[in-house]
């Protein structure tokens, strides 16, 4: 049977992908941000995953605000990566399994989510900024990707305790999958920001702090707060922090973290955590690692 075997929660700001691009990955702005994700792809080579479910959201890329789904899984064997305005990315199309993603569509429609089902659609930054600090993909990526976008731009949103059912759900239908597999849960967005508006660069480093900790330690707590309050602690953007949600209830009560790197030096606290389950954990710890920069 496919298993979870740890989660990730990871900001998916575009300009990480627009660094990596131009290969500064050593400039010092930089440094800090992709030296924070090595421990991440060690650790996914060293556990062997062979997929990766991104919980995210689209840019209005795939979908516009006349037509803007509240839950969305795609299906394909291959998915192209969106040209955003920069050009197209040297990355190879993200790989899929249909027969993985029609298991889970199936599974969660018959948990009462009611999905939007797209097929081969190209995949924005939500995934493809910070995949590729993930995982090699030279010649090609080494396993497959499961996206579902979450509706955090368009309101009504879907609610915390929403997405953390989701996560529920979703780890139930994971486990229902009869192949062998090797599943990490990735939830992206975040963590507090805002790059609008009177509030534009407000960050609250505190808040972030606090949500990593209940986001750990007790996840139904984050489930009570609305999405004005999510916006009140974190800035307008940070209601993204609701699919880290849905990444922690495909978890067991338990975690522990193996890995986190804090950065912030530009409008986005940009940040990128790896949990197991308690009762899971098969690595040791790999490292913390708290930068901020004024």
């Amino acid at each position: 049977m496919a298993k979870i075997i740890g989660c990730i929660g990871t900001s998916h700001v575009p300009t990480i992908g627009v660094a990596y691009d131009k290969g500064k990955q050593e400039d010092p702005a930089w440094k800090p941000l992709f030296d924070g994700y090595k421990p991440v792809a060690k650790w996914l080579e060293d556990n062997k995953a062979d997929v990766l479910v991104f919980i995210y959201n689209d840019h209005a890329t795939t979908f516009f605000f006349d037509m803007y789904p509240t839950f969305t899984l795609g299906v394909g064997e291959r998915f192209p990566i969106a040209d955003e305005g920069a050009g197209l990315r040297n990355l190879p199309h993200i790989r899929g399994n249909v027969d993985l993603q029609a298991h889970i569509a199936e599974s969660l429609v018959n948990d009462e989510f009611d999905l939007t089902i797209t097929q081969n659609k190209p995949i924005d930054h939500g995934c493809a900024s910070p995949l590729p600090l993930m995982w090699p993909h030279e010649p090609d990526w080494p396993g497959v990707v499961v996206p579902i976008a979450v509706n955090v731009l368009q309101y009504p949103l879907p609610t915390p305790r929403r997405c953390y059912k989701l996560g529920k759900a979703l780890r139930r239908a994971i486990e229902s999958y009869p192949e062998d597999l090797r599943v990490v849960v990735v939830g992206t967005g975040g963590l507090s920001h805002q790059i609008h508006g009177e509030r534009t660069g407000f960050n609250n480093e505190e808040w972030d702090q606090e949500f990593l900790a209940l986001l750990q330690h007790n996840p139904e707590k984050l489930t009570e707060l609305t999405h004005a309050d999510y916006v009140r602690l974190g800035g307008a953007e940070s209601v993204e922090q609701i699919m880290w949600l849905a990444m922690r209830g495909a978890m067991p009560e338990k975690i522990r973290k193996i890995h986190q790197n804090y950065y912030l030096a530009t409008t986005t606290a940009m940040t990128v955590v790896v949990y197991e389950g308690e009762e899971e954990t098969t690595s040791s710890a790999v490292g913390s690692n708290q930068s901020v920069m004024a």
